[in-house]
């Protein structure tokens, strides 16, 4: 059942019961305390009355008995003037020898006398003993009888007898009544109060935060993204505010990422609108040229024939090499493709690399530059995918620069990084597609621009540095275009 209560009403319930327990606890040490302090103050008023009496009374005859008759109707006579009294003489081991109690009031014929000794040898009071006429423990004076010198026992005294317990039992319930009421009037006082200071400080923001996660289930986002422009407090100064804080930081981060997610997805969706433009394009032109060779192949000559089949294979070999291009970089960006790191020279990859690229160098009469500051390390580093990052770069430089015109390639050792440079000496990249050069290709820019990007190569060079921990840039250059990229290096001995 308490499961299903709300925080305040758990609150409340526990602050009640702990208000009602609080009250009796106060009213019932109250009450005791007030009782051992009236008992004290009789008691010590009290403390020389039964050894007055001793000493102005003969309880002993000169036998030496104890006339039980005259004694009675002394005690009667000291209690007419004293009602509140009960006078006894016991003997040494705690039997009653005289009374003045009526008949059949007597409930016991001995009491202990261990309370009389701790009376007369100690100061602490109260100090509470047997009433011969009930069963209670009540507050007493109490002094020793001597003949010739030795014990005969002692007079008893009960200071609170029964006419003065039937008035004191009357206004007791009277106080009590009265206490309790006073206590529980001053503890719901204080209850209200504390309650009040509760709910303000406590309940009031858990409720405020309650209702902000109530109202992620009915608009998610934009109260996501309300929620993610408050400021958290700099200076928390309780659990409720590092609460708050921890709401706002967890909303900013989840609107930061819906915001990725959505621009995410918009670039997909661009993505797949400039892809399916691309294969549209090479696609078209394939299929009409094998019509026209299809329709018309019995009235062209041999030659207009291997014209049309060359540009039919070099608009197939397009969207090959495009979707091949497509399918690597879905592989990369989805985690298809792991490296398989070894150790291996680069200095060593760089002139491999370079020597498939002889004949076009030579065909267009270029200069092809390499410069490998050494000693360098050995790399650790997947060694076909550094093959295609130095393949890719040197194929768009060299299919970029004029016939005639100059490639550098230049590697060398920063610090804890490996850094290399590929430049050309063509046209450089324009000032509006540098900042798209390593997105994805969008349909909102022109074809043109989207030809000069270098399509899905440089995507894939990017990937494949990002998945070894390095990075690629475009820098400023006085002529072509000049890349960068970097690789870490792990510890390792240095290459001949």
């Amino acid at each position: 059942m308490i499961y299903r209560l709300s925080l305040s009403q758990r609150l409340t319930l526990v602050f009640t019961a702990i208000m009602l327990i609080c009250a009796v606890a106060v009213s019932v040490v109250q009450i005791r305390s007030s009782k051992q302090y009236g008992d004290a103050m009789v008691q010590r008023l009290s403390l020389e009355l039964a050894s007055k009496i001793v000493k102005s009374e003969s309880l002993i005859d000169a036998s030496g008995q104890v006339n039980r008759q005259t004694l009675k109707g002394l005690f009667n006579h000291l209690m007419t003037l004293n009602p509140s009294v009960e006078l006894y003489l016991v003997s040494p081991s705690g039997e009653i020898l005289a009374d003045a109690a009526p008949p059949g009031h007597i409930q016991r014929q001995k009491i202990s006398v261990q309370p009389i000794q701790v009376f007369l040898n100690s100061d602490e009071l109260p100090v509470y003993g047997n009433d011969p006429r009930s069963s209670q423990q009540k507050v007493f004076s109490a002094a020793p009888v001597l003949f010739n010198g030795e014990l005969h026992g002692y007079l008893y005294i009960i200071l609170q007898g029964e006419d003065l317990n039937m008035l004191a039992n009357t206004a007791w319930q009277k106080t009590l009544w009265n206490t309790v009421a006073g206590t529980l009037i001053l503890v719901l006082l204080a209850g209200a109060i504390a309650g009040y200071l509760v709910w303000r400080w406590v309940t009031n923001p858990v409720k405020r935060l309650t209702g902000q996660v109530v109202n992620l289930e009915q608009d998610s986002i934009s109260v996501i993204k309300q929620l993610a422009q408050k400021k958290p407090d700099l200076a928390p100064a309780n659990e409720i505010a590092l609460l708050n804080n921890a709401f706002i930081e967890l909303a900013q981060k989840i609107a930061h990422q819906w915001d990725l997610l959505a621009d995410s997805d918009r670039q997909r969706r661009e993505f797949i609108a400039n892809i399916s433009h691309d294969l549209r394009t090479p696609l078209t032109s394939l299929l009409g040229y094998l019509e026209m060779l299809s329709l018309k192949a019995d009235t062209m000559t041999p030659e207009e024939n291997r014209h049309y089949l060359s540009i039919a294979l070099r608009q197939g070999h397009k969207v090959r090499h495009l979707s091949q291009q497509l399918f690597e970089l879905a592989r990369l960006e989805h985690g298809g493709i792991k490296p398989q790191r070894e150790r291996f020279a680069i200095g060593e990859l760089i002139q491999d690399v370079a020597q498939k690229f002889d004949l076009p160098v030579a065909t267009r009469h270029l200069q092809l530059h390499l410069d490998v500051i050494g000693p360098l390390p050995l790399v650790n580093a997947d060694l076909s995918m550094m093959e295609r990052v130095v393949t890719n770069l040197l194929d768009n430089a060299i299919r970029h620069t004029p016939d005639g015109g100059e490639v550098w390639l230049k590697v060398w050792r920063d610090e804890d990084r490996l850094l290399a440079e590929v430049q050309d000496s063509g046209p450089g990249v324009e000032e509006a597609v540098r900042e798209v050069l390593f997105q994805r290709p969008t349909a909102l820019l022109p074809h043109e621009q989207r030809a000069e990007r270098g399509g899905l190569g440089l995507l894939i060079v990017r990937r494949m540095l990002e998945l070894h921990g390095g990075n690629i840039n475009l820098i400023n250059s006085t002529a072509g275009a000049c890349f960068r990229f970097s690789l870490p290096l792990a510890d390792s001995t240095l290459s001949s």
